[in-house]
């Protein structure tokens, strides 16, 4: 089963028409005359509207009325007064997939589909960095976002951190919590790992022609399924959800506010406006001023996380600097 936010527009229709009018019953005579649908087709549409989740009260010569929306992540619902300009104003979406990010991946050359949102309830092959499987079970976020910048290969390093920033905001903005961050581009709560970023670029020529942006975040998944999975692995140091935060708030609410955090720090990165970006990643971070260890290519690092400079590499200080791009960070001290 899938989605976008462009076809489908009968089923929005009545959609729309059931949401805005969610204190009443509507009859199906009512919903064919505003809307020109046949009764038929308004009959079909609410048995595919309760099908996405949405709770759909129907009695019999009364008619229908909404009673709660899905907790889908829908494409109509995350365009829905979406105030961004760019990101999030496309939108697909997959019951299952392998991977949001491959299907992105096929997706991002074709210039229609700049801010282009790839969502998916459940991914078979979803993967973070260095090719890692990335465990996506349904109850999480899992989402690509492809993006054609106008800031150069310079800049470009730092898009991981910005794009971390973003969702940190966003979690802040939408559950009043405060995530912190740690180095390169995971989200934690209580040192556990609740999100993470990857991304994939396509450079020609010294030139970025596209960023792929995957996200995926740990909304309401069953952390001891997900822990059982990892245990074991490189680099696991545990598994949060915000589901633990006791809240009732549709993971659409995060998502919006996500890509208008996005689209903010987008355009401060294509301005090269960087400075404020690596402040804030700094206040937020959970690995500035640690004893960290990090496994890089050329082997291993121990020393103290001293700062992360304009393109987003980690400063660590020993007996010498050293400038870490790449490398899985162990916090060696609380």
């Amino acid at each position: 089963m899938n989605y976008n936010s462009f076809d489908n527009t009968g089923l929005v229709k009545v959609l729309t028409f059931l949401q805005t009018h969610s204190t009443e019953y509507l009859s199906g005579q009512d919903l064919s005359d505003v809307l020109h649908i046949s009764r038929v087709a308004i009959w079909k549409y609410i048995k595919k509207i309760q099908a996405l989740g949405y709770t759909v009260d129907s009695k019999q010569k009364t008619g229908y009325k909404l009673i709660e929306n899905s907790d889908l992540l829908l494409p109509w619902e995350i365009i829905s007064n979406l105030k961004t300009k760019i990101i999030g104003q496309k939108a697909y979406y997959f019951d299952t997939i392998d991977s949001t990010q491959s299907q992105a991946l096929k997706m991002a050359s074709d210039s229609t589909n700049d801010g282009a949102v790839i969502i998916a309830s459940k991914q078979t092959g979803g993967r973070g960095r260095s090719g890692r499987k990335w465990i996506s079970p349904k109850g999480g976020i899992w989402l690509s976002i492809i993006l054609q910048p106008k800031f150069d290969i310079s800049v470009a390093t730092l898009f991981p951190i910005a794009s971390a920033l973003a969702l940190s905001i966003a979690i802040e903005k939408t559950f009043s919590i405060k995530p912190e961050l740690k180095w390169p581009n995971d989200l934690t709560l209580k040192g556990e790992k609740t999100a993470g970023i990857l991304v994939d670029a396509s450079l020609e020529s010294n030139k970025i022609e596209n960023l792929v942006l995957g996200v995926g975040i740990n909304f309401n998944v069953n952390v001891k399924q997900v822990e059982k999975s990892l245990k074991g692995t490189p680099n696991f140091y545990g598994v949060s959800s915000l589901n633990g935060q006791k809240n009732n708030i549709k993971p659409v609410l995060l998502v919006q506010s996500f890509l208008v955090e996005l689209e903010k720090i987008y355009k401060s990165l294509n301005a090269k406006q960087t400075k404020n970006i690596v402040e804030e990643w700094t206040l937020r971070s959970s690995t500035i001023g640690k004893e960290v260890e990090i496994n890089t290519t050329d082997g291993k690092i121990k020393g103290k996380a001293v700062k992360i400079d304009e393109d987003g590499a980690l400063i660590v200080e020993n007996d010498k600097i050293h400038k870490i791009i790449a490398g899985d960070v162990i916090h060696l001290s609380k």
